[in-house]
């Protein structure tokens, strides 16, 4: 099912809609210009949201200050802040408001009516889930259908559904919202089939919550934890506590001792032991936090990246951090290594859907059909990740998708051909995560992994990894 499948099947009303109004052009909306405070806000937050949902465009490029959307970069940075916090709500609670909206409409919308829907959903996600005055998310709702000729013969629905929003919000997110599944139903469906009902529900939900601000430290994290006012998580990482300002203002980041990483994207680096001496290969290396930590265990370190700039991003942080690695632009299945390597680390292209607490439009932008595609991608690529190590050589497989396809099948793939064995990881090392642990002696975060604490947040990025040792 696809998200479009789940939206439809939540609103049995509002079926077979097309994506967009015959004639429509996204890029050139035809809405007139108004001068009412914050309505250039909403209307950038409403045309963003269509990218996403309709277009499947990512929201992190759109949200880039230097080359995103025209109308985001437009807006001062008031602005643009409220914007990210329109669509992330949005985003993250998105089968809901749509619930929740099609609870008060008494009568279908018209077919192609994709503009008020998002028009409507911008305004429901201040009402419902951001601290703005309902007043103002309905009168500027009113304001933006006025000025849009798609919606201005439905100004006075929008006023009237969303006045009654207003009224009825603590009812309707009890008794509607809350009643079904936070995220599509294609997902929801694939995490119950892996996790089971219990443990999928607590996944949906912590992937509501914002991801903290985790740190890798190159030495002594219980110091960089007290300094910074932060919490030692049993992966090492130093995890702040809430927090708002310039990351690269906080202590310790001029003089290169640390950088941020989700605690769960730093597990598979730590995985090989002492690097001591060893060649290691790190073949989708940007922006570089997994590659820092290899060179730290001691490794003359070798970096791929396929893309210029991202290659460019490794090599800036890997200054900053005053460490050094031989870099390559290049695609790693082009790669061929003249003298084999001790050890690869494979954190392969995946869907990242592990990565929904920062990125929520991951959900919307991906689909079964790209967990497919990408899962076919993994397998060719550890399969010739493997030809790069000596025979008794280790891999380490990773990504970040929750989505199992993507990491324990693949692996069992692999094994079957026999060319490798699986080294199990050992519960009793890493206190504190031994429920990551698999069975099978595999690692599998979820964002409902480490509980809240003194003011920290809770929750690791989804992540899979996996010790793989070369036979011949």
């Amino acid at each position: 099912m696809t998200s479009d499948d789940h939206k439809n099947a939540s609103h049995p009303k509002r079926n077979n809609r097309p994506a967009r109004l015959r004639g429509q052009s996204p890029e050139n909306p035809a809405f007139e210009r108004s001068n009412k405070p914050g309505i250039r806000a909403r209307q950038a937050a409403a045309k963003m949201l269509a990218a996403v949902v309709d277009r499947k465009t990512s929201l992190d490029g759109m949200l880039d200050a230097g080359n995103g959307n025209p109308v985001y970069r437009e807006l001062n940075e008031a602005d643009r802040a409220l914007v990210r916090a329109i669509l992330n709500s949005a985003l993250r609670q998105l089968p809901r408001i749509e619930a929740m909206i099609g609870s008060l409409l008494q009568n279908p919308l018209p077919e192609g009516a994709r503009a008020l829907d998002h028009v409507l959903t911008v305004a429901a996600a201040q009402i419902l889930y951001l601290d703005i005055p309902d007043h103002s998310a309905v009168d500027l709702a009113v304001e933006q259908a006025q000025i849009d000729p798609r919606n201005k013969r439905f100004a006075s629905l929008v006023n009237a559904v969303l006045r009654r929003m207003a009224r009825e919000k603590q009812d309707l997110l009890e008794n509607v919202g809350e009643k079904i599944p936070a995220i599509p139903g294609w997902f929801h469906k694939r995490l119950v089939t892996y996790y089971g009902a219990d443990e999928a529900a607590r996944i949906a939900e912590a992937l509501l919550t914002p991801a903290a601000i985790d740190l890798t430290v190159k030495s002594d994290a219980p110091r960089w934890a007290e300094r910074l006012n932060g919490r030692l998580l049993p992966t090492g990482s130093v995890r702040l506590a809430g927090f708002s300002g310039a990351v690269p203002a906080l202590d310790g980041f001029d003089d290169g001792e640390w950088w941020v990483q989700d605690a769960a994207a730093a597990l598979p680096a730590q995985l090989f032991g002492s690097l001591a001496g060893k060649r290691v290969i790190d073949l989708c290396a940007a922006p570089g936090g997994k590659t820092a930590q290899l060179i730290l265990a001691g490794a003359e370190v070798t970096a791929l990246d396929q893309s210029a700039s991202r290659l460019k991003r490794l090599q800036g942080n890997l200054a900053r951090l005053g460490l050094e690695a031989v870099t390559r632009e290049i695609n790693m299945a082009d790669f061929r290594a003249d003298d084999l390597f001790d050890a690869a680390l494979l954190d392969a292209p995946c869907s990242s859907t592990g990565t929904i607490r920062r990125h929520p439009d991951v959900l919307w932008t991906k689909g079964p059909e790209d967990i497919e595609k990408l899962a076919v991608l993994q397998e060719k690529l550890l399969r010739h990740a493997l030809t790069l190590v000596k025979p008794g050589g280790l891999v380490v497989f990773s990504n970040c998708s929750l989505d199992k396809r993507e990491g324990e099948e693949v692996t069992q793939r692999v094994l079957a051909d026999g060319n490798c064995e699986r080294v199990a990881i050992a519960p009793k090392d890493w206190p504190g995560l031994e429920n990551a642990v698999t069975p099978l002696g595999e690692f599998r975060t979820t964002p409902a992994m480490i509980e809240p604490q003194d003011g920290f947040s809770g929750g690791l990025d989804g992540f899979y990894a996996v010790v793989l040792r070369r036979k011949i």
